[in-house]
């Protein structure tokens, strides 16, 4: 993992005074997270939120990002997979037509992260609000599906269940 992969997944982080905190509801994904955190030559600490929920939280120092940029390719690209493994979504089921997509409140975040996809190459549909009536604040947008492909091999995922439906569909 890097650093720009991580930045990638803050997205659906908590920002506190010193430390960051990513939630997941698989704890295999946790623990990747945590071990790559590790790898890198951090801390991280790793625990279920709560006492009944299935949700746990890996929580690291802010250092471990200072002075983070993504400046090449492969930085873009590390970037969109951690944005993917934590606000992206892939379909699951053989009832529903096969989807990739991002979703985010924060609509500078999501086209920033669809023009980076748009620069390697994978088309992808307009930033759009599905319902303004649920939530007037929140965004996303689809890959096309003539870059399924593309985004699988170019992108792809780390996540433990995202990328087995990745490779599945694909």
């Amino acid at each position: 993992m890097t650093k720009a992969y991580l930045l990638g997944a803050l997205h659906d982080a908590t920002v506190r005074k010193i430390t960051y905190r990513i939630g997941a509801k698989d704890l295999s994904y946790a623990e990747f997270l945590k071990a790559r955190i590790l790898e890198l030559g951090y801390s991280a600490w790793l625990y279920r939120e709560g006492k009944n929920r299935d949700y746990f939280i890996v929580e690291f120092v802010k250092s471990v990002l200072d002075k983070v940029v993504i400046d090449s390719n492969k930085d873009k690209i590390d970037y969109i997979r951690g944005y993917f493994d934590t606000d992206g979504s892939v379909a699951r089921s053989n009832n529903v037509r096969y989807y990739l997509y991002f979703a985010q409140k924060n609509k500078f975040d999501l086209e920033n992260v669809r023009n980076y996809l748009e620069q390697l190459g994978i088309s992808c549909g307009v930033i759009h609000n599905p319902s303004k009536r649920k939530d007037a604040n929140y965004f996303r947008f689809f890959i096309r599906a003539n870059s399924y492909q593309k985004f699988a091999e170019t992108i792809g995922s780390w996540h433990p269940v995202k990328s087995k439906f990745l490779r599945v569909k694909i």
